[in-house]
């Protein structure tokens, strides 16, 4: 009896294994099939660095072109990103020199990147075999409260703006800073509309809430959250409560779902609070240690977490609570509102995704679930393709009339 149990129970063992494994094929099929497009990577800041080269695999950072072939990542949005306290003109110029450095590197990387300012570019890229690199401006500042430096930003092939940063700009609250014009003033609503006129995706990862309502009352185009997870799983203002992700996915929008240990898990956002003394204190630090580098800044912050987590004093998070925060959100709105935007280069990834390459994973984990092949397709590239199709229809409208 016993050795026809063992039998029965090694063939169970054997039947579950083989369906593992046809699942993990089917998922490296479905990766390296699909456009994977990753709405917000802080990789711009390496690109300044002597010890960097995007074309040669890294030892330190996420991104790379070694390590976005061997993850399946094809398409990119580049963040063009300055500290929230530099204004003006010398905020426009910084802006300028990220998106020049951008063009520069694709230029450099020819043979395995093409410059996409639409849909059918990112499509057409993938065709040909090459990454996709695309541009967003991570915070409003950096339009100098000047109209028309949106407009130039737009002719450079930018195509989203993050509304604010981690501080109020003169238009619009943050949702990491205090309230000071109720959500967008006057003049926000015009970017906003601007944006829509240009093409320019309106993103709303980093805003208050009422900034958000605001921007989607506003907006004629869908709106995104390049980088957010959802409120619901870990209570971060930089999270989308259940009736954000409502409203943006009604409007056609879609939540790039953020990696960010502190954004993913409730445990580690309360452990880091005490020992860091929250998110705003810890980030002005950081900023002020790293003068205004963002790739300084997912450094230290890396070191600094890795000390208090070997000191016991930060709990471990998987990266499957990012699969949680995709399940969520699709269960919340469906399939065609969900994303990936990673934060990469910036944030401080869970342990199992410590960079790009780690990417099938998710593919694995979702196909796992019994996710369809068709939703996965559309989580890991074609939802956002299918905003930016539509806000590319919106601008056509709107300068034809």
């Amino acid at each position: 009896m016993r050795t026809r149990l063992a039998v029965v129970l090694g063939a169970v063992c054997c039947l579950i294994a083989a369906g593992g494994e046809e699942i993990s094929q089917r998922a490296k099929k479905l990766q390296f099939s699909s456009i994977v497009l990753d709405t917000h990577d802080d990789t711009t800041q390496r690109l300044f660095s002597k010890d960097y080269d995007f074309g040669k695999r890294n030892a330190a950072g996420h991104v790379d072109i070694p390590r976005m072939r061997e993850g399946g990542m094809n398409a990119i949005f580049f963040s063009i990103w300055i500290d929230g306290r530099i204004v003006g003109p010398e905020a426009v110029q910084k802006a300028l020199d990220q998106i020049d450095a951008v063009h520069e590197n694709v230029k450099k990387y020819s043979k395995d990147m093409v410059f996409a300012r639409t849909a059918a570019d990112v499509r057409r890229a993938h065709a040909q075999g090459k990454i996709a690199a695309l541009m967003g401006v991570e915070g409003g500042h950096m339009i100098g409260n000047d109209i028309r430096v949106l407009r130039i930003f737009g002719d450079l092939g930018v195509r989203y703006m993050t509304l604010s940063h981690f501080y109020n700009n003169e238009w619009a609250d943050s949702s990491t800073d205090k309230p000071a014009h109720d959500g967008l003033t006057n003049f926000g609503k015009e970017i906003v509309r601007e944006m829509n006129r240009q093409g320019i995706m309106v993103d709303i990862s980093h805003v208050s809430d009422k900034t958000f309502y605001d921007a989607l009352e506003v907006s004629k185009a869908p709106l995104i959250a390049s980088h957010s997870s959802c409120r619901a799983l870990c209570n971060h203002v930089r999270d989308m409560s259940d009736d954000m992700i409502k409203a943006l996915a009604a409007k056609g929008g879609v939540i790039q779902i953020n990696y960010e240990k502190s954004f993913i898990d409730q445990a580690y956002k309360d452990a880091s609070d005490r020992e860091t003394g929250g998110v705003t204190k810890s980030m002005g630090d950081l900023t002020k240690a790293c003068n205004n580098d963002e790739a300084c800044i997912g450094r230290e912050m890396a070191k600094a977490e890795k000390k208090l987590t070997d000191e016991g004093k930060l709990p471990h998070v998987s990266w499957e609570r990012i699969i949680d925060h995709i399940d969520h959100a699709v269960k919340l709105v469906g399939a065609d509102h969900v994303g990936l935007g990673s934060d990469f280069d910036g944030a401080s990834m869970p342990e199992g995704m410590e960079d790009c390459s780690k990417l099938p994973k998710i593919t694995d984990a979702l196909l796992r679930k019994g996710y369809s092949e068709s939703d996965v397709k559309k989580i890991l590239g074609e939802n956002t393709l299918r905003v930016m199709e539509q806000v590319e229809r919106v601008s056509r409208e709107m300068q034809a009339q």
